[in-house]
């Protein structure tokens, strides 16, 4: 099965995502991850992203889909992939069919994580994580239980991202809008788009995502 996570940042698809991957065995294709990892192994479109980044330009449609073509070549036929920030734009998504379509693949289902503006500028700028162990907390939903030690590790060094703040969450999502929500009339067209609250609790998120999956 393959599917797609929509939502914008924050929106918790990465999560659902992982869980997904415990539960079924699945893929998480996330791009920005892909591309970090051909570069440091050096494979071919990894070198070639590596050279477009260091003359500062943006790594092209070509190589993202280059990248997702290997992804699924090592994967093997009988993994599921879960698409998390990818397809963005309509572009992407035709090339997303070209490239599933040459593997004997197609898309199952696009689930798009609804939120709330307002609700996720305040999820996502009180975020914090452990400096040693990455576990992540949150000023109103998530305190550490000892004021100042992580719970999972014992360590007391914290870190937030220096992105997570309410202007650049409102531009992220504005660019959502603007480029990445466009591509849902391609998907509801055939009939695979499901929406479920992705402001609600996340067991509740993940069971309406496996409520889509098993119909």
């Amino acid at each position: 099965m393959n599917i797609i996570l929509l939502g914008p940042p924050g929106a918790g698809k990465g999560t659902q995502a992982q869980r997904l991957v415990e539960r079924h065995g699945m893929r998480q294709l996330s791009t920005g991850d892909m591309l970090r990892a051909a570069v440091k192994a050096e494979t071919p479109t990894g070198l070639e992203a590596k050279a477009v980044m260091e003359r500062g330009e943006l790594v092209s449609d070509a190589i993202v889909s280059a990248l997702i073509g290997d992804e699924l070549d090592a994967m093997g036929p009988d993994a599921g992939a879960i698409f998390d920030g990818y397809p963005r734009t309509a572009a992407q998504a035709e090339s997303l069919d070209a490239i599933l379509a040459q593997r004997g693949r197609k898309l199952d289902h696009v689930i798009e994580l609804v939120v709330d503006e307002d609700a996720l500028v305040e999820r996502i700028t009180g975020r914090f994580t452990c400096a040693t162990c990455g576990k992540g907390y949150h000023d109103k939903f998530e305190q550490p239980k000892v004021p100042g030690t992580c719970d999972k590790c014992g360590g007391t060094e914290f870190k937030r991202r220096p992105d997570d703040n309410a202007e650049t969450v409102r531009t992220r999502m504005a660019e959502y809008r603007a480029k990445t929500a466009p591509i849902l009339p391609i998907y509801e067209s055939r009939g695979i788009v499901a929406k479920t609250d992705g402001m609600a609790d996340m067991d509740d998120v993940t069971a309406a995502i496996e409520a889509v999956l098993g119909s």
